[in-house]
């Protein structure tokens, strides 16, 4: 798998993107859980459930169908009287942050693959390009290992084309914000919107 930081910093990434008033510290942090939720599947190996197994680590919990349940159910449950827009854009991230764990240990280059598309398809899945170090399961491995190696792996490989998609992203926010109106001047920012 790749490390919890980094799926935590991508889920981070993933809400600091979006502009929307509803993506409050609580909702980023929600966002950065699901993404690391996942991996509870590794519960399993103290009940005797094998790797490869339906539950198995890298299963049904990483799965795109438990990034669609989790999703609806945070929303149902916790901003059930957000408005419609609101709700949307909660569901798309908790999925998206969630779907985001797959995404990044198909990347990796150790473990079994994903079952993306459990518990109708239980094949699991690598992509063809993996360079992601994979980072052992358990924090107290982890920082007995090869964690700076890792790190460094995850840094290359993750954060940095995470970190440049926000900024390209953010730049076309910004340009499509202070796009020339119709009458050829500037939107002016919010203030001059204002007095619209």
């Amino acid at each position: 798998m790749a490390s919890a930081f980094s799926h935590a910093f991508v889920a981070l990434v993933f809400g600091k993107a979006s502009r929307h008033p509803i993506m409050t510290r609580q909702v980023l942090f929600l966002g950065m859980a699901c993404s690391i939720v996942p991996d509870l599947d590794v519960i399993g190996f103290s009940f005797g459930i094998r790797y490869g197994d339906l539950w198995g680590h890298r299963g049904l919990t990483h799965s795109l169908f438990f990034a669609c349940l989790l999703s609806a159910a945070l929303v149902q449950f916790l901003y059930w009287r957000a408005s419609t827009s609101a709700k949307l854009t909660l569901c798309v991230y908790f999925f998206c942050c969630t779907a985001s764990h797959g995404v990044l240990d198909a990347m990796t280059n150790g473990g079994l693959g994903i079952a993306f598309f459990s518990p109708f398809d239980t094949t699991r899945y690598f992509f063809t390009f993996r360079p992601v170090a994979v980072s052992p399961i358990g924090i107290g491995d982890f920082f007995t290992g090869d964690a700076f190696r890792i790190l460094a792996s995850e840094a290359t490989w993750i954060w940095l084309p995470t970190i440049m998609t926000f900024l390209i992203l953010r730049g076309v926010q910004q340009m499509w914000f202070w796009r020339p109106s119709r009458n050829g001047h500037g939107s002016g920012g919010p203030e001059e919107a204002k007095k619209d």
